[in-house]
């Protein structure tokens, strides 16, 4: 079982939605620092504000950061470890679901899949064991979208976290941890009630008529109950495993799952 008492953290789109009751719920596990990622300055700097009185134990500290930048990425990384020494964990959080137009669809794709890989790599230098580190843990957010065979809406938000998932399984191996002392975990969310929910845009109109319909079909979950299953997975997660998160349920370990998918879909190549 991973103690989270004490430990020094960063989240990347921490300052709304899951991202906020992750702080919260982490703070009340007795951490000892975390710096939450967001480019929602006011949002971002109230949150710091509010969880400092709460929990005066603990230090918080935002920091304005564009995930899609990596001088912005990267630097706040290194004022962590500058201004504490080290980092424990670190939650790829931060994602968005527009798929307008061209210009939306590509930074859909640089947040939730070129930012994760980046954070997930500058992570590792920073917490190797085998590079003077302490080892760690990484935590990838992915989606229960990246289970659905034939998802009606939002193709390339499911293409994104499909691809988060196949990185941090991939990256998160035994064989890979044994030499870290990393461990890489992907976390999996059913619909989730946050803002995001209310700004989904597809490149198809008809597909924008429908969104409401489409999201119905599926049972969403509050925020809060998002971000406890995730904190239970943090605990008691192996590296390369997958846990989904939905419905108001504790966390469920779905590795083997996935493991059997993988397995099914390379057996002609074997």
């Amino acid at each position: 079982m991973y103690d989270l008492k004490d430990k020094v953290v960063i989240i990347t789109g921490g300052a709304n939605g899951i991202g906020e009751s992750f702080v919260q719920n982490l703070l009340e596990e007795d951490i000892k620092f975390i710096a939450i990622l967001d480019t929602d300055v006011e949002a971002g700097e109230m949150l710091q504000d509010k969880m400092m009185t709460e929990y005066a134990n603990s230090k918080v500290k935002f920091i304005q950061c564009d995930v899609t930048v990596d001088e912005e990425l990267f630097g706040a990384f290194d004022d962590v470890v500058k201004e504490i020494g080290y980092i424990d964990l670190v939650i790829n959080n931060a994602g968005i679901a527009n798929e307008s137009d061209p210009k939306a669809i590509r930074k859909e794709v640089e947040v939730n899949y070129i930012a994760l890989v980046n954070g997930t790599l500058k992570s590792l230098e920073l917490m190797r064991k085998d590079k003077g580190g302490n080892g760690g843990t990484i935590v990838n957010i992915s989606s229960i979208g990246c289970m659905c065979q034939h998802a009606p809406a939002l193709f390339v938000y499911m293409g994104t976290k499909s691809a988060v998932l196949q990185f941090s399984n991939c990256i998160g191996r035994e064989e890979y941890y044994s030499k870290t002392g990393v461990r890489i975990l992907t976390v999996c969310f059913g619909i989730t009630k946050t803002g995001i929910y209310n700004n989904l845009k597809s490149f198809d109109e008809n597909i924008n008529k429908d969104m409401q319909q489409i999201i119905d079909l599926y049972p969403m979950q509050s925020k809060e109950s998002a971000a406890k299953g995730a904190i239970e997975a943090i605990k008691k997660g192996e590296s390369g495993s997958t846990w989904l998160v939905a419905k108001d349920s504790p966390a469920v370990d779905v590795t083997s799952n996935v493991n059997k998918a993988y397995k099914i879909l390379s057996e002609p190549l074997v």
